[in-house]
């Protein structure tokens, strides 16, 4: 099977790709999945987030789309389909105006999750990168510590996917063993977004594993699964190749005792600098 990664199609099996391991069988085993991280630089979880709870915070953020007019009006609402000439749509912020989705992100079950993996009371970011992708787009390879660098290099992304993800419909793709690059750590791992005007490395995977190694590794997503991962693992995602929006959202948590960027928390997060 051939799947779209960034600007390249690679097989799924084939030398350059292969698939994301599930931590599920130690999910309840914190010691494990400390060193589960260390080894691998990520955890997946499967069902992770209450699947209702995660429909439910899509089927508002669906219905905010299309009162933007951004979806096809003679489909399902649930389907997500994209209308005529609509592209993808970043809704990054507090989202307070999507409780559902913030009843997620910041529930009592991912917060005692992050204060037992890090030993110590968690916080999570106030902002939240809501991203509804559209076909043709694709994040490129990049490390996040690039952009939210300022505090502790000790915060965690997770990802959701807020509904089924096919491989068409452009989930999440990692670079195994990103996370011990030390060269491109002490390099591009050193940049900021905004003081350096540098944001992704590439769109060419190849060009990662080509120059450091690793390997690419993916899969399929369900609402309710969880890619979670360090600021020095490489990621990037499929390409969208569907008429659906895949919806998805970042958010980041770190023990309370570290020092936080304030670009990305407090009531008005002010982002990037301008």
């Amino acid at each position: 099977m051939l799947v779209k990664v960034g600007s390249r199609e690679l097989e799924l099996g084939g030398p350059h790709l292969t698939e994301l391991r599930s931590s599920n069988e130690i999910v309840h085993d914190v010691v494990a999945l400390r060193e589960r991280m260390e080894e691998d630089g990520y955890l997946l979880i499967r069902g992770f987030h209450d699947r209702a709870k995660v429909l439910h915070a899509r089927t508002s953020i669906l219905e905010k789309m299309g009162q933007m007019g951004k979806l096809d009006r003679d489909t399902l609402l649930e389907e997500g389909r994209m209308a005529d000439g609509s592209k993808s749509i970043f809704m990054g912020g507090t989202n307070e105006d999507l409780p559902a989705l913030l009843n997620v992100l910041n529930g009592d079950h991912i917060m005692r999750f992050f204060d037992e993996l890090l030993g110590e009371p968690s916080l999570t970011y106030h902002y939240k990168w809501l991203r509804a992708v559209g076909k043709g787009d694709f994040t490129g390879a990049h490390y996040d510590i690039v952009y939210m660098g300022r505090g502790t290099e000790k915060v965690y992304t997770v990802w959701s996917p807020l509904g089924d993800v096919s491989y068409e419909m452009g989930g999440l793709a990692i670079c195994l063993g990103s996370h011990r690059f030390e060269d491109l750590k002490q390099s591009y791992g050193t940049k900021d977004s905004d003081r350096d005007g540098i944001g992704h490395y590439t769109d060419d995977p190849l060009v990662i594993t080509e120059k450091f190694g690793g390997k690419w590794a993916t899969t399929t997503f369900e609402a309710g699964d969880v890619l979670i991962f360090g600021m020095y693992l490489l990621h990037c995602s499929l390409e969208n190749t569907t008429n659906q929006y895949r919806i998805s959202v970042d958010a980041r948590y770190q023990s309370v005792n570290e020092k936080v960027d304030e670009r990305w928390s407090g009531k008005k997060p002010r982002g990037h600098d301008k």
